[in-house]
């Protein structure tokens, strides 16, 4: 009986397999030299880069009509279409997302439904964009007035945060713990968009969105309305949670890197710090935003 002499993947003449270990051990020592050396600053360390999706370099965005909004992903869709106030235009699915809305029988949604592939959807939105398999084409939410806040005891202001990510998480965050508006200035500040309505996760539909022309007016009248404004400082003269006064609060936020505007500090009623006892002393807008939610909810105890 001969013997077969082909080397075997695991046998003593596997000097392929020799080869391929000896190789990964030496690429494993380089990348061990070359992390020392950047720990010693000897060589820089490379900035991350962002992978991009196929076809991201090419895209070019629409022109968009001033009453035309994209809405995607499921969460933030199915919201928009049980919102009573949304006019929608046409929604545009693949079929698997339209089993995971759940939004029952097309027919009674009352706007025409087109069945599309991801790839379609991408022409519009780019190839960046998470959608999940799901468009939709509506108008802008109506208009609010601040008069018509005049009945909730707790509102979110913010001077001009221009990040739509940290705006809508500032938004689930007020939806969570029940204010009656988010309030920003028109310019310096994102207006409507798939972006904001995604990283809102649904709250954009929950809770109204006012965008005035003056803040320095608008906290004016806020004053008119009863309400104490509170405008967040990491110098302010005194915590948050000795600040609050009166039954109406409403908190001011400033922008992610210059904070509160002076103008917008001449005018609030009192400015106050979030104390942190821990090595960092500052947070994300959107962070400093719960915080001092929670904190305006245990002293309004509503």
């Amino acid at each position: 009986m001969s013997k077969d002499k082909t080397p075997g993947r695991f046998g003593p003449d596997n000097t392929a397999g020799d080869k391929s270990a000896k190789d990964t051990h030496y690429a494993t020592l380089r990348r061990a030299h070359r992390d020392a050396k950047r720990e010693r600053g000897e060589i820089p360390t490379p900035a991350p880069q962002k992978r991009k999706r196929p076809g991201a370099d090419d895209w070019k965005p629409p022109a968009l009509a001033p009453d035309q909004v994209f809405l995607y992903g499921l969460h933030t869709v199915r919201a928009a279409l049980n919102n009573p106030e949304r006019k929608n235009i046409k929604l545009s699915t693949t079929q698997n997302a339209l089993v995971r809305l759940e939004v029952g029988p097309v027919d009674a949604l009352g706007i025409p439904v087109e069945i599309v592939s991801p790839q379609d959807i991408d022409k519009i939105l780019g190839p960046e964009a998470i959608h999940q398999g799901v468009m939709l084409e509506t108008r802008p939410l109506p208009v609010r007035r601040l008069e018509a806040l005049k009945g909730s005891p707790l509102l979110l202001v913010l001077d001009q945060v221009t990040d739509p990510h940290n705006v809508g998480a500032i938004m689930r965050s007020a939806v969570a713990f029940d204010a009656g508006a988010v309030i920003t200035t028109q310019r310096h500040s994102p207006t409507e968009s798939g972006v904001l309505a995604k990283s809102a996760s649904g709250a954009l539909e929950l809770i109204p969105y006012i965008q005035i022309t003056n803040l320095a007016d608008a906290l004016n009248e806020l004053h008119r309305l009863g309400f104490t404004t509170i405008g967040l400082d990491s110098e302010g003269p005194a915590p948050l949670e000795g600040t609050f006064s009166g039954d109406k609060v409403a908190l001011v936020l400033g922008s992610e890197g210059k904070g509160l505007r002076q103008k917008t500090r001449e005018t609030v009623n009192a400015l106050a710090r979030l104390d942190m006892p821990g090595a960092i002393k500052s947070l994300n807008v959107s962070n400093a935003a719960a915080i001092a939610l929670y904190a305006a909810r245990s002293y309004l105890k509503i």
